[in-house]
Parts: C-alpha cells; structure tokens; sequence
C-alpha cells in the first residue's frame, strides 16, 4: 500500500473515530454522571481540542489523498472538503457564539427553558449537533469509498 494511502486512511479513522467517541460515548456520559452546567462547562473546555482534531485530520486526509496514486480522487476530496468546512465554520463561527451566549445564562439547571439566552443557545446547538452529524456522515462515506 502506498505511504500516502496508508496516512489517508489513518486519518479519516481518528477524525471519525475521534468524533463518534466524543458525540456518541464522552458527551451523554458526563451528562448522565453530572449536572447541566458541569457537564456543559467540562464539554465547553473540550470544544476547541475537538475541533482542532478534526481540522488537522482533515486537512492531513486531504493533503495525503492528492498526494496518493487513487485513480478518482474527486468524490473523496470533495467529502473531505466539505467536512472541513464544516468543522471550520463550527470551530470559528457557531462554537464560539455559543460560548458567549451561554455565559450570559447564569444556569441552565435554574433558568427557565423559555428564557431568550437559552432559547438562542439551543438554536445554535441543534445546528451544531446537525454540523457534528453530517461530518461523522461524511466520514463515513469516506470510509465506504475506502
């Protein structure tokens, strides 16, 4: 197998590993061992870690897959492309307004649900967790495409 495939195919299983691990396993289980807001703040912390994680497997999956001998690399190098820019527009866009929405919420175990801070939060998180969906959708296309 060539270097450059192998480095691919690496990368594409940590991004997506790495993400289905924090979405699926880490994220319900410190909100089923802690409250809201603890477990919020800790998730909040990992944030930035996460999506550098998946900048830098991204942009190495992509560079390895123009460098590799594949024969029809334009649907993958779309794919990744696309979750990329996905994961740029969350790093730098929906998670940091999130983060500030969500310090002007004193709590979200005593704030009401209705109140308008929360409301806002909960818009930009539903559009996150579609955001962190479609990449893990992605990046299962990729590993089909493998």
């Amino acid at each position: 197998m060539h270097f450059f495939t192998l480095i691919y195919r690496l990368a594409v299983a940590l991004w997506v590993g790495g993400a289905v691990l924090f979405t699926f396993i880490l994220t319900p289980t410190l909100f089923q061992q802690l409250n809201r807001d603890e477990a919020g703040t800790i998730v909040g912390l990992l944030f930035p870690g996460y999506f550098r994680y998946g900048l830098i497997c991204g942009a190495l999956a992509l560079v390895c897959l123009l460098l590799s001998r594949k024969s029809h690399p334009i649907a993958s190098a779309l794919i990744i492309a696309t979750m990329l820019i996905i994961t740029l527009v969350q790093a730098f866009v929906i998670e940091p307004k999130a983060a500030a929405i969500k310090k002007e919420i004193p709590s979200f175990v005593t704030t009401s649900p209705e109140d308008p801070k929360r409301q806002e939060f909960k818009k930009l998180h539903a559009v996150s967790a579609v955001s962190n969906l479609s990449v893990i959708g992605g990046g299962i296309a990729l590993v089909i495409l493998f």
